[in-house]
């Protein structure tokens, strides 16, 4: 225990003298980190080089801790070999940060070289541990795959959570006292060694990077805290012998983990890169419903130390009542994001829970038999008997198509307003759509619905000369356009 106590001291002294220096040395040397008035808006540039002074921190430690006289050394000499390891296969995700940090790799190119570290430390013997499934045995390749999957997902988290002062390091340090505690409950010497020199270092750095910050993590920092936190619970992992309690490390990072999955299910329900950079995480969240940066970063200081205790009681208990505690917090984890107010999730409920996605789904398919019939139609009657059952089923009230020198039309008055939706067709021919403007149409149908007509229509002989190329559908206005007025100003 006075072992690890020395090495916290040690690491926090060093941090806290090693980062003013390389801050004030090495950050103007293409560090810095200019303002950009849209996600950056600290008022004037600002080295991002927290994660080499915390790296050297780190590595000082060690080699401090070997020197020293202490009779315990011995403890230190037999896991060194464990703590080279973690060091060296960290050094990758490092290298690819500091890289990051001087060039601004793509998210891809940054991904390869977390990819690469992942696959070295499971090569080395860090592996999250499955033997609590029972189909494991039967999936030679599945704990790699977890490994691997668990530490890319872990470094990434920490790396989107940093986007105020103070927060990535903060949440870090609280995830690392988690597994450093549960590394003393459980006698795991390794990874308590491991474990409290990183958090003697995020001690020391965030008397610098607390608001207002003099330095920033930089993608240095935010990777290496990631990915050293994502190998801690891989060797926390290994101490689990039932299926809940591999859930501990998962709760001891959990709230950049959440950060992470919300990001990526936002892109992807409003189908934009999932590498995109937004400001809809947590924190910008929490500002846009009035936090100031402190409180926000506060804020989610205290989710993670719930979600401490959280695992560290999951732990404690083993297999009583940690159930429940891990559905509690997944309860609770819901209640935030409803709080946080995500439209793409409350938009997403609607679409599934109360019947949009199967109207959506009827509404596609309905139009596509149409698409079908019109390409199937052997005359310019069948072509119009398709387009007016069309127009009926979707709610028009009134039709007109121009077609083959013929003129179809069929219509009922309307309830006020109506608006026209023109399909133009080669050789000057249409079709006119009218519809009431109190009428309810879903924008997403209106498209298909267009598109549909167009397809079915594209390859009628009758309508087209070899060197026609069809205009766009357009929208106009029919009938008695609504009186639009505004009061001027005295």
């Amino acid at each position: 225990m006075f072992l690890i106590l020395t090495l916290g001291v040690i690491s926090f002294l060093l941090a806290l003298a090693l980062t003013p220096l390389v801050r004030d040395h090495i950050g103007h040397l293409g560090f810095m980190d200019k303002p950009d008035g849209v996600r950056k808006t600290h008022s004037s540039p600002i080295p991002r080089v927290g994660g080499i002074a915390i790296a050297l921190a780190y590595v000082l430690t060690f080699a401090l801790a070997w020197i020293l006289p202490f009779t315990y050394r011995y403890i230190l000499h037999g896991a060194f070999g464990s703590i080279l390891k973690l060091a060296l296969v960290a050094s990758v995700v490092f290298l690819t940060g500091v890289l990051d940090d001087v060039f601004a790799f793509k998210a891809s190119h940054k991904l390869i070289g977390i990819t690469v570290a992942a696959v070295l430390a499971y090569h080395e013997g860090i592996q999250v541990n499955i033997n609590s499934f029972g189909f494991a045995a039967h999936w030679p390749g599945l704990s790699f795959i977890v490994t691997v999957g668990w530490l890319i997902g872990c470094t990434n988290a920490f790396n989107l959570i940093d986007g105020m002062d103070g927060l990535a390091a903060g949440v870090g340090l609280f995830a690392t006292l988690t597994m450093l505690l549960a590394a003393l409950w459980q006698g795991n010497l390794p990874l308590a060694l491991a474990t409290m020199p990183l958090a003697g270092c995020l001690i020391g750095f965030l008397f610098y990077n607390f608001n207002p910050a003099s330095v920033f993590l930089g993608d240095s920092g935010s990777l290496l805290i990631g990915f050293l936190l994502g190998c801690y619970g891989a060797l926390w992992s290994e101490k689990s012998v039932t299926l809940v309690a591999m859930t501990v490390p998962i709760l001891a990072v959990s709230i950049p983990l959440a950060d992470v999955a919300l990001s990526i299910m936002r892109r992807f329900l409003r189908d934009r890169p999932v590498f995109q950079a937004d400001r809809g995480h947590i924190h910008h969240k929490l500002v846009a419903r009035g936090y100031s940066h402190r409180g926000a970063v506060l804020t989610i200081y205290g989710l993670s130390a719930l979600a401490a205790i959280a695992s560290l009681l999951v732990s404690a208990l083993h297999n009583q009542f940690s159930g429940l505690i891990v559905i509690l917090f997944c309860v609770g984890a819901w209640i935030g994001v409803r709080f946080l107010g995500y439209g793409e999730f409350n938009l997403a409920g609607e679409m599934f829970f109360k019947g949009k996605f199967r109207r959506i789904v009827d509404a596609e398919t309905r139009l596509l038999d149409l698409e079908n019939e019109l390409i199937k139609a052997a005359t310019v009657y069948d072509t119009w008997a398709a387009i007016l059952k069309g127009s009926k089923e979707f709610g028009f009230h009134g039709v007109r198509m121009s077609a083959a020198g013929l003129i179809f039309e069929d219509s009922k008055p309307g309830n006020g307003p109506v608006w026209q939706l023109r399909i133009p067709l080669p050789d000057s021919q249409y079709v006119n759509f009218y519809r009431d403007f109190s009428s309810d149409l879903n924008p997403v149908i209106l498209g298909a619905f267009v598109r549909a007509i167009e397809q079915g229509l594209k390859n009628l002989s009758y309508r087209r000369e070899p060197e026609a190329v069809p205009e766009r559908a357009s929208l106009a206005y029919g009938g008695e356009a609504p009186h639009i007025s505004a009061a001027s100003a005295s």
